[in-house]
């Protein structure tokens, strides 16, 4: 009898314990815009396998010669794994072609921010590295999405 008028403390103080980390993950729209595509080639200089997103940095040399830097935004380390890209295939000094949106904050100070969507190697080769169920562009990069609105840069010959 005790244990039962007690049970809505209970559940109340359970509640209050969990992690807030669990309502700290964001939406698409929230961080990135879906009308600024991108597509940057440049050389990976760090990736962070952390959760809930992986974060590949990357250098892109432009026409002038001056280096801008980028730090792309992926799905989980597990996800990421999943879908092929690993700590083999994506080594620091790999060049790359990344496709994504870029953030709602314009300033690149200190890094221009995006959410990628694919990574592209030397080889050919195109993996999926977003987010899905984010609210995310459906781009047809996401094979588990089955296609949909195509929102990427002009010229882009997929």
């Amino acid at each position: 009898m005790f244990l039962i008028k007690r049970r809505p403390i209970v559940l109340v103080a359970g509640l209050l314990l969990t992690p807030l980390t669990a309502w700290a993950h964001h939406a698409f729209s929230s961080e990135f815009d879906a009308d600024k595509p991108f597509t940057v080639t440049g050389t990976v200089v760090k990736v962070e396998w952390v959760n809930p997103h992986s974060w590949i940095h990357i250098d892109v040399t432009e026409d002038d010669g001056s280096v801008t830097s980028w730090m792309m935004e992926g799905g989980t380390p597990n996800a990421l794994l999943r879908r092929g890209i690993t700590r083999t295939v994506l080594t620091v000094g790999s060049e790359v072609v990344v496709r994504g949106y870029q953030s709602k904050d314009p300033d690149c100070d200190p890094k221009c921010r995006g959410s990628g969507r694919d990574i592209t190697f030397t080889n050919g080769e195109r993996l999926f590295m977003g987010s899905s169920g984010t609210g995310a562009p459906r781009d047809g990069t996401d094979p588990t999405e089955g296609g949909g609105d195509e929102k990427l840069p002009e010229g882009d010959d997929r």
